[in-house]
């Protein structure tokens, strides 16, 4: 499918989902949150072992929702937005595969929150990061006041949304708030290299993990723990957990599907 605002590329198991608004730095707009959801969808009906998430061109991530669009809204049109924006954002957090988010420039506001949605987060020298939704009046909507305190805990969450403060890619770092910090030139290969060894282990056990992974932040943990039990003992008899054990026992590289 084409859109005017997304593009997608797959090679190799790996798709690249590209936010393609640089002259609007990227902003979520609607049609651009809805072309993001069609090419989830297309992302999924592909062998997609790993999903990049990036922005077009040299100074943006995403740089945050739309504000001209959202200027004048109402309460209602408000809360459509919300819905549309948390719909698009809970995919990529649930995507069936690993997801990196290569930040290479601004991600604020809903930036920001499709950063954290992923499940890695490598950033550019030259990123910028930060929820500053409360200088415009309003508070995280996409899942920001969720997600921000689960990776960086509580106190940084709360100073970064009640400040709105951007943070560097060193900070961010030194926050966790990213995992890998990469001069801007190298992010594409580095991002690359990341996805092209995680397309290389046994997909349907990496969707286990991150279906696990995913359960330390909506259950207790004896369930949670229950959880873990029941998915790990549900991969024995799977075509790559007796390929993965074999190959370990028989001291050879194993071949997944």
């Amino acid at each position: 499918m084409d859109w005017d605002t997304v593009t997608l590329d797959h090679e190799d198991g790996i798709t690249t989902l590209t936010v393609d608004r640089p002259d609007r730095l990227n902003a979520l707009n609607v049609e651009t949150l809805d072309a993001m959801d069609e090419a989830l969808d297309e992302a999924e009906a592909l062998d997609t072992r790993v999903l990049v998430v990036t922005g077009a061109g040299e100074d943006a991530f995403v740089a945050g929702a739309d504000i001209a669009y959202m200027k004048d809204m109402g309460v209602e049109a408000a809360q459509d937005y919300a819905e549309t924006g948390h719909d698009v954002i809970n995919r990529v957090d649930t995507f069936p595969a690993p997801v990196i988010a290569a930040v290479n420039g601004y991600a604020f506001g809903g930036g920001c929150e499709l950063a954290l949605a992923a499940d890695m987060r490598v950033a550019s020298e030259r990123a910028v990061l930060g929820q500053t939704e409360i200088d415009l009046g309003i508070v995280p909507g996409w899942g920001g006041t969720q997600r921000l305190a689960r990776l960086v805990g509580d106190e940084n969450a709360r100073r970064l949304v009640f400040f709105g403060e951007r943070v560097d890619a060193e900070d961010a770092d030194r926050l966790g708030l990213v995992g890998d910090v990469v001069a801007h030139d190298q992010l594409d290969s580095f991002v690359h290299d990341m996805a092209e060894d995680l397309a290389e282990k046994p997909a349907f056990a990496l969707r286990t993990a991150k279906e696990a992974l995913n359960q330390v932040h909506r259950m207790h943990l004896d369930a949670g723990l229950q959880y873990e039990q029941r998915v790990w003992s549900g991969l024995f008899g799977h075509p790559d957990q007796r390929e993965g054990m074999a190959a370990f026992v028989e001291d050879r590289e194993p071949e997944f599907q």
